[in-house]
């Protein structure tokens, strides 16, 4: 099972992540969080991994539809605080040099730039 939480910091929306991406539950919800996300126009995402136990091929391919997805829509996604194993499978995988990987929030946030953050109005959730 995976927990879910989003929060807003600036012009970022920030996805904790905890549990495990796999086939089922996991990687669903983990589509139906991105998809949900740029519904609501919501463009800068960055994906905290720092509790994910265990990622599978159907998680992974998920972070790279998501990616893609959020691409797309002229926007950007982020990883943030990999654990070892999800980093290794990263690495394994090739699919580290796809993603832009933080280990810091508050560098993350600031790697988005602040383009748009002051043409954006605070909305509430």
């Amino acid at each position: 099972m995976i927990k879910v939480t989003c929060r807003r910091i600036d012009s970022v929306t920030v996805v904790d992540l905890g549990g495990r991406i796999t086939l089922g539950d996991g990687s669903t919800t983990l589509r139906d969080t991105i998809r949900g996300l740029l519904a609501q126009d919501e463009r800068r995402i960055l994906l905290n991994l720092g509790e994910v136990t265990y990622i599978d091929s159907s998680g992974l391919g998920e972070l790279v539809s998501g990616f893609t997805q959020v691409r797309k829509a002229g926007g950007d996604l982020k990883l943030l605080n990999l654990t070892r194993k999800v980093h290794d499978l990263l690495q394994i995988t090739k699919l580290y040099t796809v993603f832009d990987v933080q280990d810091d929030e508050a560098k993350a946030i600031a790697a988005f730039g602040s383009e748009h953050a002051v043409a954006e109005a605070p909305r509430a959730h």
